[in-house]
């Protein structure tokens, strides 16, 4: 599939990712008219977030995109890779926050292999309140 740079945008703009991409804006834009007209709804009090993944081929790449949106947000990025954390930069709308992030492969791989086991816990229904429930 063949990439297209918009001016201005350091991203490759696929096919493909324009239809999703109208889609989500065309969804945002009217969850807000919806929300707007029936004043009954509730929302949530403290906002939303609006997490974003970038996952491109490797980590150099991924943080090369969190460096580039969050050029574009005016925002800082935050690196809690040396304690085990990921890469990522925000910029808050109201009370919408839209967050980039970049999750380092290692981690990837770490929570992977802890999730593997979750298979093998299950919840012991007649224990009773006095205990935590769980039985391996």
């Amino acid at each position: 599939m063949t990439a297209h740079t918009t001016t201005g945008s350091p991203f490759p703009v696929v096919p493909g990712d324009l239809f999703s991409r109208h889609q989500i804006i065309t969804g945002l834009r009217a969850l807000a008219d919806f929300l707007e007209t029936n004043p009954g709804v509730p929302v949530p009090e403290y906002g939303r977030d609006f997490d974003v993944f970038a996952r491109q081929s490797d980590d150099t790449g991924s943080a090369a995109v969190v460096d580039q949106v969050a050029a574009l947000l005016g925002a800082s990025v935050q690196d809690d890779r040396p304690s085990g954390g990921h890469y990522f930069a925000s910029r808050s709308f109201g009370r919408i926050t839209y967050r980039i992030v970049h999750i380092p492969d290692r981690n990837r791989r770490e929570h992977d292999a802890h999730m593997s086991y979750r298979d093998n816990i299950r919840i012991d229904e007649g224990q009773d309140h006095g205990g935590n429930g769980w039985a391996a």
